[in-house]
């Protein structure tokens, strides 16, 4: 059963026009291509392909708009780093994401979805440095972290949070074991509760 039962997608946009309207409370979702962004978001909705997951890294590649329920929504950001894509479409999806942290003041969060395998990467502190321009909380996962061992995946954690410090939270994810499952959606909950 989902926790969000009327969760539905709404639309996405390739402009910043075609943003829905900028009211409510909405969250974002954002990772590098391949790093379980979109698994990790039908976790937390607990709806099995509710945000459309693919073998092929990158295939989010315009700005998703889902409503929770009535005045909460998430938003799937273009996953960036890996997709075989021109240059001219990945300085597209830049300046669109940029637009996006900067124009909405419906925004309340920021989920950093992370292979906790790679730890953080250029693009990931590229989307924290975003974050912090325009003072928006961020809460990491370290999604798949049910391909290491306990003892590797607790000194990912350590060394991730000791390089974050008090930029971001984090936490261990597992889409596959659903780990951190309950975690995540707290935060999310905290997050559409900001004002």
């Amino acid at each position: 059963m989902s926790h969000y039962p009327r969760a539905s997608f709404i639309k996405s946009a390739n402009a910043p026009a075609g943003f829905v309207p900028d009211e409510g409370a909405e969250v974002a979702f954002a990772g590098r291509s391949n790093a379980g962004k979109s698994s990790a978001i039908n976790v937390i909705v607990n709806r099995r392909q509710f945000a459309r997951t693919s073998k092929t890294p990158g295939r989010t590649q315009l700005i998703n708009f889902f409503v929770l329920r009535e005045g909460a929504r998430i938003v799937d950001l273009p996953g960036y780093g890996f997709a075989r894509v021109s240059e001219k479409k990945r300085d597209h999806w830049a300046d669109l994401i940029a637009d996006y942290f900067e124009t909405r003041a419906s925004l309340r969060g920021l989920f950093l979805i992370v292979d906790i395998r790679r730890r953080l990467t250029d693009f990931d502190r590229q989307m924290l440095s975003f974050a912090e321009t325009v003072g928006l909380p961020v809460h990491v996962l370290l999604a798949k972290s049910d391909k290491l061992k306990r003892g590797q995946a607790a000194s990912a954690l350590l060394e991730v949070r000791r390089e974050l410090g008090d930029v971001a939270t984090v936490q261990q994810f597992s889409a596959l074991s659903r780990q951190g499952e309950g975690q995540a959606r707290a935060k999310l909950e905290e997050f559409l509760g900001l004002e």
